[in-house]
């Protein structure tokens, strides 16, 4: 009231309330309209809540296609989380329906090699549809990257003696018969620098926020194939034997090239090495292969003018690049596994000292 002008003498009346509508009755309403727009009686084609999930993962969830609605959650009070979202595009990819209109065909033997997509010529492009291995494998990178924080270290590594010490083994007769090669030596090399520094051998647990350190490793060896870039793993890795070894990465890649690699080949691995030198590549920055913590990318060996004993001589060097999982790998940690590589490729000895 204004000041001067005393209290209205007339009784105020509070306006009635509005009766707040019957949540039921709303529901039943809301599915008996949507039935009705479906075709008399059909189920909603639209669910009546929005799935839970929070902001990055719909952002994930948009990016990668994937409907939130068709996602089973696996999160606290059914909140989905980032590797739900990626189950559900491993899913898809799994079970892509072959073109429509083609003719049912019966299903191959347990062990035979996919077919290769398809590619069709529409005159100025030619265009490969992406399925089967190629499309899981680029789902799973997209993944990885929006997932795990990527940091990369290099070293550039005279690796002269390593390439003596891998002539001097093609003669032994404890490899006779085995494929022998520098790889080989720097698969050795990472198992022993993962054995001195056994905390870069770990995964990330999202949904129990824990870091869990493995006791074995499962060595990944990225492979290029006809179906495309695979990572078969070979298992307990750190109990092999040098020859062992050897044995173990030839018939991992004469079976990736064959195309005969089982799903179980390429599942729980630990730390991956990608061999880009086989390119004429110098270097890279990997990716992590999802639920692993580290990739040893390899460049490739050429000679180059190089500081040996106080002289500029030609040696035989090569740069590697470490990636690894922030979030559970610091930097000093990842500085020490790629130093004990590089020590041990520059004194192939230390094999036999530090393993």
């Amino acid at each position: 009231m204004l000041v001067g002008y005393g209290v209205a003498t007339s009784s105020t009346r509070r306006r009635p309330r509005k009766q707040a509508p019957d949540a039921t009755a709303a529901r039943q309403t809301a599915e008996a309209v949507r039935s009705e727009l479906n075709g008399h009686g059909a189920a909603p084609a639209v669910p009546l809540e929005r799935p839970l999930a929070k902001p990055p993962v719909r952002k994930l969830a948009k990016d990668l296609g994937v409907d939130l609605a068709t996602v089973t959650p696996t999160g606290p009070d059914g909140i989905i989380t980032r590797e739900d979202v990626h189950a559900a595009v491993a899913a898809a990819a799994a079970e892509a329906p072959a073109p429509e209109g083609a003719p049912a065909q019966a299903p191959a033997p347990a062990q035979a090699a996919p077919a290769a997509p398809v590619s069709y010529d529409t005159g100025r492009e030619t265009r490969i549809p992406v399925k089967g291995v190629r499309k899981a494998t680029a789902a799973a990178m997209v993944g990885s990257a929006f997932t795990a924080p990527h940091v990369t270290e290099f070293v550039t590594v005279d690796v002269t003696r390593t390439l003596k010490l891998v002539e001097e083994l093609k003669q032994d007769k404890e490899f006779s018969g085995l494929r022998v090669n520098p790889l080989l030596l720097i698969a050795k090399a990472l198992l022993v620098a993962i054995r001195r520094n056994p905390d870069i051998n770990a995964s990330w647990d999202e949904a129990a926020q824990e870091i869990v350190v493995k006791h074995y490793v499962n060595l990944g060896i990225a492979a290029a194939t006809p179906r495309g870039l695979i990572v078969p793993n070979i298992k307990d890795a750190h109990a092999k034997t040098l020859p062992q070894l050897a044995e173990s990465l030839g018939e991992l890649v004469s079976t990736a090239r064959e195309g005969r690699t089982s799903p179980a080949a390429m599942q729980g691995g630990t730390v991956t090495i990608t061999n880009v030198g086989v390119f004429g590549v110098d270097t890279g920055t990997p990716i992590l292969n999802p639920g692993e913590s580290a990739i040893l990318a390899v460049g490739a060996i050429k000679p180059q003018p190089w500081v040996h004993k106080g002289k500029v001589k030609p040696r035989q060097v090569t740069t590697l690049a470490l990636s690894f999982d922030h979030r559970l790998v610091d930097g000093e940690l990842g500085s020490k596994v790629l130093a004990d590589v590089a020590a041990i490729l520059e004194q192939p000895k230390r094999l036999i000292t530090w393993a």
